[in-house]
């Protein structure tokens, strides 16, 4: 069915927001909310639904852009979209108490809009950055160092907070709006109407409209969102599949697999720096209480896989976060502080299960430790009853 025109006056009220616009705009809600919680309050439980969450974002941001060109009267940039000057005299004329209502958006409705679909072009990319960073996943992940990543974090962060103070500004501005004009603006977005008013707010301008009734083009924006979505996915999961930065892609070699592996799981060599695997290598006779000694050769092919693999050549999250030794305890990696920080939301229960068998046994619930790369995609903590 094809969206109503913009302007069309019934009993029910005049039509001003067509279909798309309120699905749009209750998507948009719905996504950025989920968006938000699992980003400021999720764990890696919630890892893929944060990133289900910003890419339905980026294609609703991507299909309003596209009806903002061909949609219906009201949905279009030009009708909303104001010069700085003429915002600047509606805020002038809105404090003075005489600014005029606006069938669509007022100009100050309108660089709300602007800006918030700005702020979350900006959040979209730089979470496909930071994720392709820190998490050596997604299309950035060939192109994106761990520390580049991690810097465009805390942009995508800063941008988070920026959000919720713009949602608060939009949300006080459309109440205010809604008490100024007696016109219950929530409701419009979610009927479409808005209804005649037999009288304006007190003090207030005629009510305006900047465009003339303006026939939806479907069709043509139908069109635009296949071709887009034609080129861009297979793009994206292309660039996805190709080899990330700072990861190699060697499997583990067989003589480290066999020896290390016999007592527990195989660490991999990027949870240390070289000097620390040669200190581990060089107190194999009493190797955290144990003796673990092996015969030359072999000790030293294994000290110089550690070395050639360790976590100076490596730039996964893991590799920059353990790289540091603690001072104490300069041969445990779970006492680095990035270790404690990385698990300290895990109940010690979990470290005490049989499934688990302690903390050195990474392999029981990273489903990718021996590849080196530790993604939250791939953290799966063995079920269990855990006090």
């Amino acid at each position: 069915m094809l969206p109503e025109r913009a302007t069309e006056t019934t009993a029910a009220g005049r039509i001003v927001w067509d279909r798309f616009v309120r699905l749009f705009h209750w998507l948009l809600v719905a996504s950025v909310a989920g968006a938000l919680l699992t980003g400021f309050f999720g764990g890696y439980a919630t890892y893929l639904l944060h990133i289900g969450f910003g890419c339905v974002v980026a294609a609703l941001i991507v299909l309003r852009v596209i009806w903002g060109f061909t949609g219906t009267t009201h949905a279009r940039f030009r009708d909303f979209v104001e010069t700085p000057w003429a915002i600047a005299r509606y805020a002038g004329r809105l404090l003075r108490g005489g600014a005029p209502t606006h069938i669509g958006h007022n100009p100050l409705g309108g660089l709300m809009i602007i800006g918030l679909l700005s702020v979350l072009v900006a959040m979209v990319g730089t979470g496909v950055a930071a994720l392709g960073g820190t998490a050596k996943d997604g299309p950035l992940a060939s192109a994106t160092s761990y520390a580049t990543g991690a810097a465009i974090a805390g942009v995508h962060r800063l941008l988070a907070f920026s959000l919720l103070a713009m949602i608060a500004l939009h949300v006080t501005g459309v109440l205010l709006e809604s008490w100024r004009t007696r016109e219950n603006l929530v409701r419009s977005m979610i009927t479409g109407r808005k209804w005649k008013r037999p009288e304006r707010a007190a003090g207030s301008a005629p009510e305006t409209t900047r465009a003339a009734t303006t026939v939806a083009r479907p069709t043509l924006a139908a069109a635009i969102s296949f071709g887009l979505a034609a080129l861009t996915i297979p793009a994206v999961v292309a660039a996805s599949r190709w080899p990330v930065l700072g990861v190699p892609v060697a499997p583990l070699d067989a003589v480290l697999v066999k020896e290390c592996g016999s007592c527990h799981s195989v660490h991999h060599p990027s949870l240390a720096p070289a000097s620390t695997w040669r200190s581990v290598m060089a107190g194999l006779a009493n190797h955290f209480g144990e003796t673990a000694t092996l015969s030359s050769d072999v000790e030293r092919r294994i000290t110089q896989l550690l070395a050639e693999n360790a976590a100076e050549s490596w730039d996964t999250a893991a590799a920059n976060l353990l790289r540091r030794p603690n001072p104490s305890e300069p041969l445990r990696i779970t006492a680095t502080e990035g270790w404690i920080g990385i698990h300290r939301g895990v109940p010690a229960a979990v470290f005490a299960s049989k499934s688990v068998a302690g903390k050195v046994n990474c392999g029981n619930c990273h489903g990718d430790a021996e590849a080196g790369i530790f993604s939250r995609r791939a953290i799966n903590i063995p079920m269990e009853k855990f006090p």
